[in-house]
């Protein structure tokens, strides 16, 4: 038997405990030990029952993620499943820690179920872009209904042991040693003879509006078939019987696991871990953190600070004046407020945040005991540099520096202190207790102990974090002022904002770009026109037409209009109709007579754009792999996960064809269009931008 599962006896009930350290997932050994565990029990003279647990942390944490993308080894766990639910023994589950995907596809094919109250369970196998390949698409629904089953299925959120009580996922809730309640459990079934009860064997779930409940979660999940593949899967399990609907899920399992969207979901799954596991850094210790100082009450400060008081720390917020200080209270709180209504915390700990953790004031001495501060001021050098000179003066020996800026050098802000080695790009996105992305910019001063500090905080803050070199945007800026600019010469060209913010929601992002302007306010783009005026390449071609519309004072969102009009009390806006005469007149200005563009081709050019900018800050070293790109568009721009990034969509695309679009488009604009020198080696080499990611970091 495998060392994995450790067999014990206890009176007439084998138990079988999961030992795969750290969370128990089901690898070849652990599958066979369970398979060989079962036969064990049942050639055991007195055996009456069989309780599965596991060791540590966790009941089942799910598949073994080693084993993803090898050839399949036996025993597979759709045959381990059937195996244990085909026992003569009853077999119970004794759940603690998770249950997830496999893990809970094992418990449902015991007869019984009793879990911890901490206990949480789910099956996530959507967010792989694939669904329950073992059965768990047809014994859940028998258990909860149809409707709570899709839902469920998904979403692939955790259950909590409780609801999952009430959906009758599992039998029974109880605190305890996982062991001594599951024997417990099992010998109390015993004695009352309760019968084996298998799920496979129970009532068909009743059908709901299939066809309704399918378009709706395909248009949930913007384009992802996974979770809507997997109605399908649930459907089966209430229309056929349950041996046919098995065959109908790994009919539906295999047919994703073929798709370009499984490609890019398990990119994307890896590489959020991977991003921050940088070589530089192992042996650095970061520096200690309990207290931070944030430099501005805006709504990005009023984030920051939110998310390192929810994070453990305690806060000391700056303000100009007194007013200013008092809204920037307010803003917290509030922030704050919602994170009490979701149940993330509790009144007690609001009281204590707002009351007791949280310092807001005007005085640049209240800092001189923090051990990290993060300026969150106005985008611009000047005002910058007067912050670090007073940061310079204020904080202790060996305090971390940092700058939220979003485009501005910051070996400069560097260079006006006297300590440049503390001085850090943190880069936040808004709202920033709320957005999970961090940009760490390390300048060429930078220390190591500094660098693993911003990493540090990045994961206290639960946020991905990902190093980032200096330049005007650092990686996901700059890629993104590519591929806007991209949008902005289609709509001089004959593409309307409109069609153009269809095309790439339809395609996966979470807003079109225009939208996106809009949200973030159209002055910050006005704002970098100007700064980037003086230094601009004759040859770059900048539309004007929304200058128009800032002059007038009309900045998006939070003036109520900008490329879509917005009104109070209304979701969302509707076309300006300012702007469609304000192309014209530029058009009519430059000589250009508008041509129509097809969906298929703004997205073309727009990805093209973000593809060879992105090759760009990597052939640069900006970044320093392709999967930190394609990690910063993900968690910070609302690039479509399924597409596991720019770099990862080009990959899939095949970088020749990339590449001969590119070479297309600079036909008619050579300077803009000018293909990156990595893009050009990786395609004529034969090799990818995966093929990166697996070489050592230098």
């Amino acid at each position: 038997m495998s060392d994995k599962i450790a067999y014990s006896r206890h009176g007439d009930i084998a138990v079988l405990r999961i030992q795969n350290p750290p969370v128990n997932a089901l690898s070849q050994a652990v599958r066979q030990g369970l398979s060989d565990g079962m036969a064990r029990a049942e050639a055991d003279d007195g055996v009456r029952a069989v309780l599965i647990l596991g060791d540590g942390r966790a009941f089942i944490a799910g598949a073994d993620i080693t084993e993803f993308g090898k050839p399949p080894m036996e025993p597979n766990l759709p045959d381990l499943c059937t195996r244990i639910e085909a026992s003569p023994l009853l077999v119970v589950a004794s759940m603690h820690g998770v249950s997830l995907g496999g893990g809970l596809e094992v418990a449902l094919c015991a007869h019984y179920r009793i879990a911890q109250p901490s206990a949480r369970v789910g099956l996530p196998e959507v967010h792989l872009g694939i669904l329950p390949g073992a059965g768990g698409t047809q014994r859940l629904p028998r258990l909860t209904g149809a409707e709570k089953a899709v839902e469920a299925i998904t979403t692939g959120r955790h259950i909590k042991a409780p609801e999952a009580l009430e959906m009758g996922i599992v039998d029974r809730v109880e605190e305890g040693d996982p062991e001594a309640v599951g024997l417990a459990y099992t010998q109390e079934l015993l004695d009352q003879n309760a019968p084996r009860r298998s799920v496979s064997e129970m009532p068909a779930a009743e059908g709901i509006d299939w066809d309704a409940t399918y378009d709706a979660v395909l248009k949930k999940g913007r384009g992802q078939i996974s979770p809507a593949t997997a109605v399908r899967a649930v459907q089966a399990a209430s229309e056929l019987p349950f041996a046919q609907g098995i065959l109908r899920e790994r009919e539906l399992f295999m047919e994703l696991m073929n798709t370009d969207q499984r490609k890019g979901m398990i990119h994307a799954f890896f590489n959020e871990r991977a991003v921050s596991n940088l070589p530089e850094l192992k042996g650095v210790e970061p520096r200690a953190l309990q207290s931070i100082g944030v430099i501005g009450g805006g709504t990005m400060g009023a984030g920051i600070a939110t998310a390192a008081l929810l994070s453990g720390f305690g806060v000391v917020l700056i303000e100009m004046k007194d007013e200013f200080a008092a809204t920037a209270r307010d803003r917290i709180a509030g922030n704050l407020q919602g994170a009490l209504k979701r149940g993330k915390i509790n009144q007690a700990k609001y009281d204590a945040l707002t009351t007791q953790t949280l310092t807001v004031s005007t005085n640049y001495d209240s800092l001189s005991d923090v051990d990290l501060v993060i300026e969150a001021v106005f985008e611009d050098m000047s005002v910058k540099r007067e912050v670090f000179g007073k940061l310079d003066a204020a904080c202790k020996s060996g305090c971390v520096l940092a700058s939220n800026t979003s485009y501005l050098d910051v070996n400069e802000i560097a260079a006006c202190t006297s300590r440049p080695a503390d001085v850090i790009g943190l880069h936040f996105f808004s709202p920033a207790h709320v957005m999970k992305l961090l940009e760490v910019v390390v300048a060429d001063q930078t220390a190591p102990d500094v660098v693993a500090t911003g990493f540090a905080l990045g994961k206290a803050l639960g946020k991905v974090s990902v190093r980032a070199g200096v330049c005007d945007g650092f990686i996901g800026n700059r890629i993104l002022a590519t591929y806007r600019t991209a949008a902005d010469h289609m709509v001089l060209d004959g593409a309307t904002p409109y069609q153009i913010d269809k095309a790439l929601t339809d395609f996966g992002f979470a807003m079109g770009p225009f939208a996106v302007a809009d949200l973030a306010g159209l002055d910050i783009g006005w704002m970098t026109r100007k700064r980037k005026a003086p230094d601009r390449h004759p040859q770059e071609r900048v539309p004007t037409y929304i200058d128009r519309l800032c002059e007038q004072g009309h900045f998006g969102q939070k003036t109520g209009e900008g490329y879509y009009v917005y009104e109070k009390g209304k979701r969302g806006g509707t076309p300006n109709p300012k702007i469609a005469d304000l192309i014209a007149a530029e058009q009519q200005e430059l000589g250009i007579t508008p041509r129509p563009f097809t969906d298929q081709e703004i997205v073309r050019r727009y990805m093209c754009a973000m593809v060879n900018e992105a090759a760009k800050v990597v052939g640069e070293g900006i970044a320093r792999r392709p999967l930190d790109v394609d990690m910063t568009l993900l968690f910070g721009y609302g690039f479509p996960r399924y597409w596991g990034g720019p770099m990862k969509w080009a990959d899939i695309q095949g970088l020749p064809a990339v590449l001969a679009d590119i070479e297309s488009y600079a036909k008619e604009d050579a300077w803009f269009w000018e293909p990156a020198p990595l893009l050009k080696q990786l395609a004529s080499e034969g090799r990818t931008f995966g093929d990166l990611n697996k070489e050592p970091l230098k």
